[in-house]
């Protein structure tokens, strides 16, 4: 079988890995960003645009696309991340994919050719391969085949470290082996009948379908499980209004780090792609002194596989139910309009785009100087948010900009008389609202406060009024 078991892909770190890249049709080379903001400011000029607002045609089909050489430059992170060792690559163009081995035969001997002297352990395919492809290339070449989407897979399952996670990649990975389970010779003949029977038995193929059937089942149910905890906890912490805030994006946009230079947490930071697997929540403070819940999810990446996408629903909540994402982007990329694009795609998957977002234009720190300036100041116009994560430069405008974007518990400016008796009351306001006026007259404190409206709501008897306060009441 070629796939291996689901958690098999590589099976080992440092196995020997040969790429084949494919490209189909005559697809137009994406530029690079500086002919590309050339290329909008001499069209902009043409039309009668503004040159500083970005061009529609950025990011559109053909314009866009992921060429060849972005795309076999992403895969290679891929194979990195998942432990093997590049000997060889093969890249062919075509009009169109083959239905039966995607690549043409001649191109598939040249590949058992180079796989053989190479004395490469798995060929690894840039794109998605049918079960009928696949189990033809498994048939004509030397060593395992495995497709973009298994080596996804194989990614996540190295990088679960929940139970929850587990679960999740498991599910992907028999869900996606179910119609590809293939087999050659004695291990896929019929079992014997014997004297007496009715029948010869079912094959082994069968029996490992009826298999993971019952595994799926039960992968569901546990899952379902999760999904009512987790519910569960999410109740409790809406009983106590705290807004939440997601932090989403492409694989390898510096999400990590951003999250531990906002909350200090700590958490895993690595070049590799899907470093983070299972979703980080920690609680912070706005400038306002509001406190929400900043959520790290996993990276997105270009065609996601869906059967990720479904599984990890459960993990992908906390983007639904998040108030504000956070869409980060790494702002020094070549191919920040497309991971863009892939990013929106896989929203639109979970029914969030009409979520107020606020794009996060990371790593600007390495940006030429003169570019740089010229990102900080179309920003204002845009919305958008310019940070470096490694440094801490920009958080404390980023969380400004959060404040101002929460609508759930809007910060309003409320008129206090408070008894100077009551410390808890003025302890409470001092840590969960800002103080613009302090006075003490008499026995009583006047204040002036901006906090979240909940938290004003709850000592709305202190207000000030034209009479008398009734204090207690």
């Amino acid at each position: 079988m070629s796939s291996g078991s689901p958690s098999e892909t590589l099976k080992a770190a440092g196995e020997l890995a040969l790429l084949v890249a494919v490209e189909f049709g005559a697809q137009r080379k994406t530029l690079p960003r500086t002919a590309a903001l050339a290329r909008d400011a001499a069209l902009a000029s043409i039309d009668g645009e503004d040159p500083a607002t970005p061009s529609p045609r950025v990011g559109a089909a053909g314009w866009g696309a992921f060429d060849l050489q972005a795309s076999l430059e992403e895969f290679r992170e891929l194979v990195l991340s998942g432990g093997a060792e590049i000997v060889a690559e093969v890249i062919q163009r075509r009009p169109k994919p083959d239905p039966a081995t995607l690549l043409g035969s001649g191109k598939v001997e040249e590949i058992a050719g180079i796989a053989a002297s190479a004395n490469a352990d798995v060929i690894l395919f840039d794109h998605d391969l049918t079960p009928t492809q696949l189990r033809n290339l498994d048939e004509a070449l030397p060593c395992r085949v495995v497709d973009r989407t298994q080596l996804i897979l194989d990614i996540f399952a190295r990088h679960a470290r929940t139970r929850e996670g587990q679960l999740q990649v498991e599910l992907a990975q028999l869900e996606y082996l179910l119609p590809r389970l293939t087999g050659r010779g004695a291990s896929m003949s019929q079992l014997g009948g014997g004297i007496g029977t009715r029948g010869p038995g079912e094959t082994q193929l069968e029996t490992d379908r009826r298999r993971i059937q019952r595994r799926l089942l039960h992968l569901k149910q546990e899952l379902e499980s999760v999904r009512r905890v987790r519910s569960q906890q999410r109740q409790r912490r809406e009983a106590v209004p705290v807004p939440a805030v997601a932090l989403v994006g492409y694989t390898n946009a510096v999400k990590s780090t951003l999250f531990n230079a906002i909350t200090k947490a700590g958490v895993l930071e690595s070049a590799r792609m899907f470093a983070t697997l299972d979703p980080k929540l920690k609680a912070i403070l706005l400038p306002s002194r509001r406190k929400v819940l900043l959520s790290d999810t996993v990276g997105f990446i270009r065609n996601l596989p869906h059967t990720l996408v479904t599984s990890f629903r459960a993990t992908l909540e906390e983007v639904q139910k998040a108030e504000v994402l956070l869409h980060v982007r790494d702002c020094s990329s070549e191919m920040q309009e497309e991971h863009k694009a892939e990013v929106e795609k896989v929203l639109g998957e979970l029914g969030v785009l009409s979520k107020p977002r606020i794009e996060v234009l990371n790593k600007i720190d390495l940006l030429p100087e003169t570019e740089r300036a010229c990102v900080l100041e179309s920003l204002a116009a845009c919305g958008s948010v310019a940070v470096s994560a490694r440094s801490g430069w920009g958080i404390e405008k980023l969380l400004e900009r959060v404040d101002t974007a929460l609508v759930a518990d809007p910060i309003v400016e409320q008129r206090f008389e408070i008894p100077q008796a009551e410390g808890a009351v003025l302890a409470a306001l001092g840590a969960g609202a800002l103080i613009r006026e302090r006075k003490f007259e008499g026995n009583l404190v006047a204040m002036t406060v901006a906090g979240p409206a909940s938290l004003m709501g709850r000592y709305r008897h202190y207000w000030k009024s034209a009479g008398k306060p009734e204090y207690g009441s």
